[in-house]
């Protein structure tokens, strides 16, 4: 029997909105400099882009509700939920969670994909809304759960409840929080160092509610100086479609240059940074 959980993503969008207004406002009457804050047309291309993947995931869920469906009626595994197993899946999923993220940005065609979340060269809440287009590359990472019990519907309510802490963590204007919650959460100052384009801060702190896998397998950075945001190398546009594919036709022309299969395996497969020897 399908559990039934609610939607947390669809009952959150008021508290989104709400608090995006009061950011918004924050920066009219206490404006930092010209760095942070708001630029219309950023904020426009967030928007646009956290509704595009609205309908672009639904077209990806299918087949992944497919084979995730198919996994489940294979294992004879179970997991129920209930009051204390719902944590313990949120636990999970959110481990399973960092390692996705994490692949995500060390696997150059997976990077394609979730680049679209670090183009922007604000942070704001908005910012939180800038998701991509072509998800379908984060299903596997989640296999191990459906093989343990854990039904469909219950992990997409955790990953649901893991997007919507998120949202919070992206802005500049919540400083440093007492110790204990840096130490085992993700914060405002984890997060603007996991969106930061200098050098110490790249690939760091991938957690998505807990920071303490980060702590644990050697990604964690604290915050120290200001960070820089958007990409190593800034794409300059706010056209959606190009801000969702740019990476894959970049891709694209490099395999239309590369040599040698080597060399074509790892424009696809290497870093980002990957280069031929």
């Amino acid at each position: 029997m399908e559990p039934n959980l609610p939607d947390v993503v669809l009952w959150s969008i008021p508290a989104f909105v709400l608090l995006t207004v009061v950011e918004l406002v924050s920066y009219r009457f206490h404006p930092d400099d010209d760095a942070s804050g708001y630029d219309s047309r950023d904020a426009a291309t967030s928007v646009t882009m956290g509704l595009g993947s609205l309908v672009f995931d639904f077209f990806w869920k299918l087949p992944i509700l497919a084979i995730y469906t198919a996994v489940h009626a294979l294992t004879p595994l179970r997991v129920p939920v209930l009051w204390w197993t719902v944590p313990l899946m949120l636990l999970a999923q959110d481990f399973f969670y960092y390692w996705s993220h994490r692949g995500h940005h060390v696997v150059r065609i997976l990077w394609a994909c979730h680049v679209v979340h670090h183009s922007s060269r604000r942070f704001n809440f908005t910012t939180a809304l800038r998701q991509p287009w072509t998800s379908l590359t984060v299903w596997p990472f989640y296999v191990p759960l459906i093989v343990c019990g854990v039904h469909p519907a219950a992990l997409a309510f955790c990953s649901s409840a893991n997007l919507v802490y998120q949202f919070w963590v992206h802005t500049e204007r919540i400083g440093k929080l007492p110790g204990p919650v840096e130490y085992l959460f993700n914060t405002p100052s984890h997060h603007r160092v996991h969106h930061a384009s200098q050098g110490g801060y790249l690939d760091r702190n991938f957690g998505g509610i807990l920071i303490v896998w980060d702590r644990l397998f050697g990604s964690w950075v604290p915050e120290t100086d200001r960070p820089v945001y958007g990409l190593t190398k800034n794409i300059g546009t706010y056209n959606p479609l190009r801000v969702a594919t740019h990476e894959y036709a970049a891709i694209a022309r490099d395999l239309r240059a590369a040599h040698t299969w080597r060399e074509r395996a790892g424009r696809v497969l290497g870093g980002p940074g990957w280069q031929p020897r």
